[in-house]
């Protein structure tokens, strides 16, 4: 009887936490929702009288699995029934639950994550808490995209701190030549090896916060763009670059395009795409953009006749500080960053990214973008 007691408290609590729930915002617009309609009592069924406890238990997005104090399971919701939606996956959550409710029964809360590789790669966490009056309550959880993004932060980090180390570390050795150092020639020509260092650790740091600021800077600003002057804006932010490498930019295509999108983002890519051409490209040759219309969408073209990419890098090259060549990209002074800059400007515009390329016969990037309301002048 206590075991009962207990449950009927718990589905009564569940019942009215998924009653709040629904009724939260439905998302970031504000708007509120229901969980049934206006004329809720009309609306569910009269005869039998129904299972408001069962209804709220099944409209949970987690699985939840009631055990009495044997560890004998008694109630499930519908998600705990099938919570992977195969049948290999739902016996491993299965067999988890069944060792949280044995571990928990006569002691402490306890919690698992169960990792499944097919087909592709998901996490679920089972967690199990005693119930007052004895018997045990396990929630199973997908946990997969929080898995993803703690993933994510944790190499991110890792790699941060290894690209930041290397020009601190040249840093502090130079620094300390060049205070031994009496010859004047010397210490000029370690002064220019201090404001190289200087020079790669600030345009990192500045791709960082570029990259931070187009990740998390919000909803993307929709206004008016037209091509042209985001690709004029972007050849002058690396005009300096291709100056000093002797390197020809020419313009082609169509000139009267518009999208709708946030300036400042898309300046930022294109930017990015020349730069990275520039680097890679040998002195004294060309780098080719051009903007076309394809249909629903418009085609920012980036080509060079530079070293190429090989095959085997093309799907990581998007990447956050993956290189192909980190002795050539120390040379060049690349961050690694840029090219991951210019997918997540992509996908904040509802479009995309991609690289043809070869080694030895150069590479063109593709930035694809929505023509939303604005394609011409």
């Amino acid at each position: 009887m206590p075991f009962i007691l207990v449950a009927v408290g718990v589905l009564i609590g569940v019942a009215l936490t998924v009653a709040a729930y629904r009724w939260l915002p439905a998302s970031r617009s504000g708007v509120l929702r229901p969980a049934v309609s206006v004329n809720a009592v009309e609306d569910l069924p009269s005869n039998p009288a129904p299972d408001y406890g069962r209804l709220a238990l099944d409209g949970l997005r987690d699985g939840v699995v009631l055990a009495d104090r044997a560890g004998q399971i008694q109630i499930r919701n519908a998600r705990a029934e099938s919570p992977t939606g195969t049948h290999h996956g739902d016996a491993l959550i299965n067999a988890s639950v069944q060792r949280r409710v044995t571990q928990t029964v006569n002691g402490e809360a306890t919690h698992e994550s169960v990792e499944l590789l097919d087909p592709a790669r998901r996490v679920f966490r089972t967690s199990a808490s005693p119930l007052p009056g004895g018997g045990v309550i396990v929630t199973i959880s997908d946990v997969t995209e929080q898995a993803r993004l703690d993933a994510v932060r944790t190499d991110f980090v890792a790699n941060i701190s290894h690209e930041l180390k290397t020009p601190v570390g040249a840093m502090s050795v130079l620094a300390e030549a060049l205070a031994d150092e009496d010859d004047p020639e010397t210490s000029r020509r370690l002064s220019g090896k201090v404001l190289r260092e200087t020079t790669r650790l600030s345009e990192m740091i500045d791709d960082l916060l570029e990259l931070s600021r187009i990740e998390l800077g919000g909803e993307v600003r929709a206004e008016p763009v037209v091509i042209c002057d985001v690709i004029s804006q972007a050849i002058d932010r690396i005009g300096l670059v291709a100056e000093r490498r002797h390197v020809r930019v020419h313009v082609g295509g169509e000139t009267d395009l518009k999208v709708t999108g946030d300036p400042r983002q898309l300046v930022s890519a294109v930017a990015n795409l020349l730069d990275n051409a520039v680097k890679y490209s040998g002195e004294g040759s060309t780098v080719d953009i051009t903007a076309n219309r394809l249909d629903t969408h418009i085609a920012i073209e980036v080509a060079d006749d530079g070293i190429g990419i090989g095959p085997q890098h093309l799907e990581r090259i998007f990447e956050r500080f993956y290189r192909v060549d980190r002795a050539r990209s120390r040379q060049t002074g690349g961050t690694g960053l840029g090219l991951a800059i210019v997918r997540h400007v992509a996908v904040n515009h509802g479009g995309d990214v991609s690289v043809r390329s070869e080694e030895g016969a150069g590479s063109t990037f593709t930035l694809r973008l929505p023509i939303g309301d604005h394609s011409h002048g």
